[in-house]
């Protein structure tokens, strides 16, 4: 922790890909049309939702505050990551990088307790179907909810706090696209073995108890549609948790890439390219997958559509 006789910096140095400069306008470009396609993607299965009475069920409540953390998580970093490519402007403040950092953090812990009421979600619609309105009603999904955006907002207060106190003396150039936790500890001038302790091992719970909850769900659920005598009927059951199912694994998939590696493998080089998937992947992909693999949603774009040029004409 930082006394009075160390001295700490104002600002960092994000170095984002400067190591490859002839790829930062081609770069700047993939970015900008990527996140213009998360922001487009998820706004579009919103306002879906929203204007489609028949989607106000449990699992879209969940559709749409899932949708808010992609757009959230994105502008949390992209439009840094886009004035480095293009303008080269690299320097964020302290109190900036340590509120990306938490942001990030927390939309991170949000996103896997939300995944995790899904989960359950889906449990209850297809192991209860009878009881589904009964044991899923709007304040429950309420509860729910606000339960997902307030622990994964608390969770990493602590551990923001504690790296905002520590010293950074001179040492400032960020090996990142962002304020990564591990990044921001590498800097550190003294010993942060326990804030990176503490991190991972709160992490690691949060993950772990987040993760068999999201399995036991999905045990119960196979095991559900497995007794279904019809193979039209497991069809049907399986099909309407197939896509958050799918997202499940994107997500998880990419978190066991960033933290998960052998610790031989880690380098901050390496680290950027895996973070990418994380950051830049789940956030696109999600409505994509939601759009695609549910015929509610397509069948409620059709009809907005359909709405949208008849008022036209």
């Amino acid at each position: 922790m930082k006394s009075d006789g160390e001295f700490n910096i104002s600002e960092f140095i994000i170095q984002g890909f400067s190591d490859i400069p002839k790829l930062q306008l081609p770069m700047f470009g993939i970015f900008l049309f990527i996140y213009f396609l998360i922001i487009c993607w998820n706004l579009i299965i919103i306002v879906i939702i929203w204007r489609t009475p028949l989607l106000h069920t449990p699992m879209y409540f969940f559709l749409v505050h899932l949708s808010f953390i992609d757009i959230a998580s994105a502008s949390n970093i992209l439009p840094k990551l886009l004035l480095i490519l293009y303008a080269k402007q690299k320097t964020i403040s302290f109190v900036g990088c340590i509120t990306q950092l938490y942001i990030f953090m927390s939309l991170s812990c949000t996103e896997i307790i939300l995944l995790a009421a899904m989960a359950y979600d889906r449990y209850v619609a297809i192991c209860h179907p009878l009881h589904y309105f009964t044991l899923m009603p709007s304040k429950q999904c309420a509860r729910l909810s606000f339960m997902s955006w307030f622990i994964g907002f608390l969770d990493p207060t602590g551990h923001a706090v504690l790296i905002s106190k520590l010293s950074f003396c001179s040492n400032k150039f960020v090996k990142h696209f962002f304020c990564d936790t591990i990044s921001i500890l590498n800097l550190a001038c003294i010993d942060t073995y326990m804030v990176a302790l503490l991190n991972y091992v709160e992490g690691t719970l949060l993950g772990i108890t987040a993760f068999s909850l999201t399995l036991i769900s999905y045990v119960f659920i196979i095991s559900n549609i497995l007794k279904i005598k019809s193979t039209e009927g497991q069809r049907k059951a399986f099909s309407t948790c197939t896509a958050h199912l799918t997202c499940v694994c994107i997500f998880y998939g990419t978190l066991i890439c960033l933290y998960m590696r052998p610790s031989s493998s880690f380098s901050p080089k390496q680290d950027k390219y895996f973070s990418l998937l994380n950051i830049v992947l789940v956030p696109m992909f999600n409505p994509i997958i939601y759009s695609l693999k549910n015929e509610e949603v397509k069948k409620a774009l059709v009809s907005l559509k359909k709405k949208y040029f008849k008022s036209c004409r």
